[in-house]
């Protein structure tokens, strides 16, 4: 039984759906820190009902966030209300609502994305009720559909869950994370995947490179192993993703491991190269934590969500080596992180390590589950 296909007990509650403890633990990784670089205390932006799993915002300045899969929640997508404390189903109630006959809902989305077209384009994993995997762009400015990318077989394996997403528009595509580990997946099916926004063409790439499979490494959070099932540790591939400002380079790395990688996009979306070909171009960026979300600066800054510490990296272009950057002692399992039109960049805390699956059966996962944000050292992209 693959850990994050697990059924938990999900809670029913929400408001009517809007932006404006226990001490930390090392990583595996060591974070280089200096005196002249102290790590920011993140402010605490909302507190909700259900667990937060990715963030993005529209051009106008609304928070829209997934419930983490994790948890099986009611509603897939969230639209945040002013009082930070409630939320509304987004686009709908009906997209949020699984039902026989056809697959025009969100059935288990935790990767999302806000673009400068007012497009929030969603990461429809599929798991929860096994139909082909999606993503589906609703735009915000008409509240009205915008377009649906199936990713079938070959791009999707029975073990594939595609956990986050790049879009890319100006070289029309999404790039897609695939961890490998869904139903009866440990990461070693791990890949990326591309899908043409005007074909809809797809391509499964990568698959059993270095560069997405997981290392050898254990995720451990405040002294507790998380194990998938009784097969041993929890081994996560390719998770985090994350573009430049120009679109040259697309970076990625497997949550279990302590490499992050980079490709060029000229060569990534290079259909001439074979897959030996391409993983010869792809290049060893920098050391990283073990994290989930990776996001980046005008200023080729990469931020990771540190799992594992209840922080936010940065790995600066110059020295390429990762710090800490902001923290929290309530940022307990950073997940998603974005770029919000405030200036700020925003945080989840899902609590995915306190759930009972990885505590012997006795969750201590509670309400309430909390955004943060923080001041990067650079602009970034809006929804990225």
């Amino acid at each position: 039984m693959r850990v994050f296909c697990i059924i938990l007990a999900s809670s029913s509650m929400f408001g009517t759906a809007a932006f404006s403890q226990e001490p930390s633990t090392p990583s595996n990784t060591d974070i280089a820190m200096t005196n002249e670089s102290q790590p920011i205390e993140a402010e605490l932006f909302a507190e909700l009902p259900q667990a937060v799993g990715n963030i993005t915002s529209t051009p106008t300045g609304e928070v829209i966030y997934s419930h983490h899969p994790f948890f099986e929640p009611d509603v897939r997508v969230a639209r945040l209300n002013a009082d930070r404390r409630t939320f509304e189903p987004f686009p709908n109630l009906s997209w949020n609502t699984p039902r026989e006959g056809d697959d025009r809902y969100l059935d288990s989305v935790l990767g999302l994305r806000g673009d400068e077209n007012g497009v929030v384009w969603m990461l429809d994993m599929g798991n929860r009720t096994g139909i082909t995997p999606k993503i589906v762009g609703w735009n915000t400015w008409h509240n009205r559909l915008e377009r649906i990318y199936y990713i079938p077989a070959p791009a999707s394996r029975p073990e594939s869950q595609h956990n986050d997403l790049i879009v890319n528009n100006k070289d029309g595509v999404f790039v897609i994370a695939d961890e490998g580990i869904g139903e009866g997946g440990d990461g070693t099916q791990a890949a990326l995947v591309v899908v043409d926004m005007e074909t809809g063409a797809t391509r499964r790439l990568l698959e059993g490179h270095v560069s997405t499979l997981p290392e050898d490494v254990a995720i451990t959070v405040d002294g507790n192993v998380l194990m998938d099932g009784d097969t041993g540790p929890l081994r996560i591939g390719a998770d985090g993703i994350a573009a430049d400002k120009d679109f040259d380079w697309l970076y990625f790395g497997p949550l279990s491991g302590t490499s992050l990688y980079r490709v060029r996009f000229d060569d990534l979306l290079n259909e001439e190269l074979d897959e030996e070909e391409l993983g010869e171009r792809v290049e060893r960026y920098a050391e990283k934590s073990i994290n989930g979300g990776l996001s980046m600066d005008q200023e080729g800054n990469v931020y990771s969500t540190m799992v594992e510490s209840r922080e936010v990296g940065i790995i600066t272009p110059d020295e390429r080596r990762n710090r800490v950057f902001a923290r929290s002692d309530d940022m307990v399992w950073p997940d998603g992180v974005s770029f919000g039109i405030d200036g700020y960049m925003y945080v989840s805390a899902a609590q995915v390590s306190r759930a009972a699956a990885f505590n012997d059966g006795n969750g201590n996962n509670a309400p309430p589950y909390r955004i943060f944000r923080f001041k990067p050292e650079a602009p970034g992209r809006i929804g990225h």
